[in-house]
């Protein structure tokens, strides 16, 4: 399947999923880590994540801000957005420098909005680890308690990561997935169905299972 077909199959496959539930637009932070090391699939990954927030604004009922860290000490976070196209264009701006991992500053940048407004889950797209692992367990923890899960998808294999990533979601009551660069059909499946969480919740993602299966059965079970 050529790469246009399948963002086209994953576009369907979003219009389809469930309509958001309750009152009020889901919140989701989507936080990026724009070191250097992922400069070899920044491209790709870039177009996945803008097509999906796209195609996620026109069902509507989810507001997102970007957060991403690179180069010496710099980490941003956009305003809100629930014009996906605004969110495509801020994206699309962000380019990779080298540096080493923040992950910190965006733990504690997703404690801090969660505990002024209702934030529904995070996406945390990263490849390495390069911090005190149990520092950043302590602050998912107190992100748990705020009921807020988050979604930590790994580009490769880095070991070290993995255990982090792999804590980070089990204290928030998230999940957690490895993803590489042949697999970007599943990358936009796992995607969608966190938009679909974020936007309608348990419910909606447990529908939006029930239709799709795949992917979204795996985050559907790693959720407790």
């Amino acid at each position: 399947m050529s790469p246009r077909s399948e963002i086209d199959a994953f576009l369907t496959r979003v219009r389809s999923a469930p309509k958001p539930v309750g009152g009020g637009h889901g919140r989701l932070i989507f936080a990026m880590d724009a070191t250097m090391s992922r400069q070899p699939t920044w491209d790709r990954a870039l177009q996945i994540q803008s097509e999906m927030f796209r195609e996620a604004g026109r069902i509507g009922g989810l507001d997102v801000q970007l957060v991403y860290f690179r180069g010496f000490g710099e980490c941003r976070a956009s305003r809100w957005v629930s014009d996906a196209d605004q969110l495509a264009g801020l994206m699309s701006q962000v380019a990779c420098r080298g540096g080493h991992t923040q992950i910190r500053k965006v733990l504690r940048h997703v404690r801090n909005e969660a505990g002024k407004h209702r934030v529904s889950a995070v996406v945390y797209v990263g490849d390495c680890m390069e911090e005190n692992v149990d520092e950043l367990c302590a602050i998912a923890g107190e992100i748990g308690l705020l009921g807020v899960p988050m979604f930590m998808f790994q580009e490769g294999y880095d070991p070290r990561a993995e255990t982090a990533f792999r804590e980070i979601a089990r204290l928030t009551r998230g999940a957690y997935c490895r993803f590489d660069a042949a697999s970007a059909a599943q990358l936009r499946e796992l995607l969608s169905a966190v938009a679909v969480y974020a936007a309608g919740g348990r419910a909606a993602l447990a529908d939006y299972t029930k239709a799709k299966g795949g992917g979204a059965t795996l985050l559907l079970e790693q959720l407790k």
